[in-house]
């Protein structure tokens, strides 16, 4: 039986109303089917690893990375009390080179403030986390997407999530054999005031993944052409071969 299809169905339902879930969860299931194969980077506390595990079924996989230790205790608890057999936790960060780094943890009221993590590889300052007093220095291990995909000896992959607070580009240049082999779905959280701690834009990003034939969207009720001032952070990437399928 599988139990994150019920979880997965809450979630997507509550998307829209609910503070703690982000809009675009509501609108994940056009483009993740069952049997598919996705990957959760900055899977955090997992509200996207449940509701892509629901989506893909116990056919497909949800591989769900966090290097975080605290939300990814949390994941791997979920998972065992789910009996989620189709999710598998990576305790790594990814970005453009593989090796070892640190996390930038920032803390408001002695509190972690996990969804604002960053991996300093890269970074030039605290940038956006500037406003916080207190930050903790998390080491970790690092790969690339592309390494993740090859150890894993994919065959397909379908949606790639990405949430890494700044270094979604650093995470793409690690990932060049991934997205020419498999063409996947890349939704992408963005904002330039994360970005430029790695000296680069949402402009830039969006020119770099349109020079690999990927056509931005976001979501607004449904899935929509991008525009650049619509004030949406999360933007949805899909290959120029399957824009024509999608309506």
């Amino acid at each position: 039986m599988d139990t994150t299809a019920g979880l997965s169905r809450l979630l997507r339902t509550a998307a829209p109303h609910a503070w703690f879930l982000e809009d675009e969860v509501a609108g994940l299931a056009e483009f993740v089917g069952p049997g598919a194969v996705c990957v959760d980077v900055g899977a955090e506390f997992g509200l996207y690893t449940w509701t892509l595990a629901g989506l893909v079924g116990p056919r497909g996989h949800v591989h769900a990375v966090e290097p975080q230790p605290g939300p990814a205790t949390f994941v791997g608890a979920t998972r065992a009390l789910l009996g989620a057999g189709h999710v598998t936790l990576h305790r790594t960060a990814l970005a453009g080179v593989a090796g070892t780094g640190a996390l930038s943890l920032p803390r408001r009221r002695f509190l972690p403030v996990h969804g604002r993590a960053f991996l300093t590889t890269g970074a030039v300052g605290l940038g956006s986390n500037a406003e916080f007093s207190r930050h903790d220095e998390v080491p970790v291990t690092v790969s690339t997407l592309d390494e993740l995909v090859a150890d894993l000896q994919l065959d397909r992959l379908d949606l790639v999530k990405v949430d890494i607070e700044g270094a979604e580009a650093s995470l793409l240049e690690g990932a060049p054999k991934t997205l020419e082999s498999f063409r996947p779905v890349l939704m992408l959280e963005l904002e330039d005031r994360h970005l430029a701690r790695f000296g680069t834009s949402v402009a830039e990003v969006v020119d770099d993944l349109a020079r690999l034939d990927y056509v931005p969207r976001t979501w607004q009720g449904a899935w929509v052409d991008r525009r650049g001032d619509d004030g949406r952070r999360n933007v949805l990437f899909l290959p120029t071969e399957r824009v024509l399928t999608v309506p």
